[in-house]
């Protein structure tokens, strides 16, 4: 018999109708009540760690979710925890880094329609998510219109159609048609045992360029942020004539602050190298993250920045794969 942790945190799924719009109101038990479990070789307990919009989920929670996970570990055989979808990826990603050596599903789930409405997404969503967790797999997933995507790759993509979540840069783990598991892709058997480490830094800034961003916007976050991630343009680059913003990021690096070069392409990533506005910015101390999505590198650098103040091991760190968030790594001398 598989025995499964259903821990719920709110979102859309557990939503109800309130004063000023829909709210997160049901309980972990509820959630089960829409969806009765008709296997005898089953057995479900549920808690809920919290009730809230997604919106509100902040990295303090996803500390709370990985130990929850990580207490009861050993009490079952794999764990679904239903959450809201605005940031459920950042959360998918910030447990990749934070539970290494799974050797046991950890599913995400949620829905872009609340489960108790006549006409919704999500008893789909937690019965392919119940089924997945029984699978003798190891890592972190998010379960989502009968898609698996590793916990590290998805992108939410669109605010109504159930199809809400994409896997960017890297295969569909599976795809679950009613009970049958078909899969794209499987990840390597955890080389060691579970760690949790929680240790998270929160001063990270997140900045899309555009056309005319000042440089005099990198003085206001100097000092007030150990990290930045930068979303640049296409290969990656930053604009150096006109409003030259490679003297700032020279005097971020100089100062101390990791800075991370990303694009705003979803696909196929940065290569710095590329480009004459590549190269130039490559001169400094930066950091690259091939094609990891935003999400996973948000959370990433929280938990490298948590762990040291070096910046050289925290460039390691980031550039390093880890829970298949990064296709190419990078070994250049720095």
């Amino acid at each position: 018999m598989k025995k499964i942790l259903l821990l719920a945190t709110g979102g859309t799924i557990a939503s109800v109708e309130g004063n000023e719009g829909l709210v997160p109101g049901l309980s972990a038990e509820e959630l089960l009540h829409y969806c009765p479990i008709t296997s005898f070789d089953l057995k479900i307990d549920s808690r809920i760690l919290m009730n809230i919009d997604s919106t509100n989920m902040q990295p303090e929670h996803w500390v709370e979710i990985a130990q929850a996970v990580f207490d009861h570990y050993h009490d079952y055989d794999g764990f679904v925890i239903t959450h809201g979808t605005d940031t459920l990826a950042y959360t998918s990603a910030a447990l990749s880094y934070m539970l290494k050596g799974l050797d046991k599903p950890v599913v995400l789930t949620g829905s872009q329609v609340p489960i108790s409405f006549k006409k919704t997404d999500a008893k789909k969503n937690v019965s392919d998510s119940i089924r997945f967790a029984c699978e003798d797999i190891g890592g972190v997933f998010i379960v989502f219109d009968g898609r698996v995507i590793n916990g590290t790759r998805a992108v939410k993509m669109r605010t109504k159609s159930y199809d809400a979540f994409e896997s960017v840069n890297h295969p569909y783990v599976a795809m679950i048609n009613e009970k049958e598991v078909k899969y794209q892709w499987k990840p390597a058997p955890p080389s060691h045992q579970l760690t949790l480490n929680t240790s998270l830094c929160t001063d990270v800034f997140l900045m899309k360029l555009y056309p005319g961003t000042k440089p005099e916007i990198f003085d206001c976050l100097k000092g007030l942020y150990k990290g930045i991630i930068i979303e640049s343009f296409g290969n990656g680059g930053l604009p150096f004539e006109g409003r030259n913003l490679l003297v700032k990021i020279g005097e971020l690096t100089e100062a101390g602050m990791a800075v991370v070069l990303t694009t705003q392409c979803l696909e196929e990533g940065e290569d710095l190298l590329l480009y004459e506005v590549g190269r130039k910015v490559a001169q400094h101390r930066v950091i690259l993250s091939g094609d990891m999505n935003t999400e996973a590198i948000v959370a990433k650098l929280m938990c490298a920045l948590g762990q040291t103040d070096d910046l050289n091991e925290v460039k390691k760190f980031i550039e390093t794969p880890l829970a298949g968030d990064l296709t190419m790594s990078y070994d250049k001398e720095e």
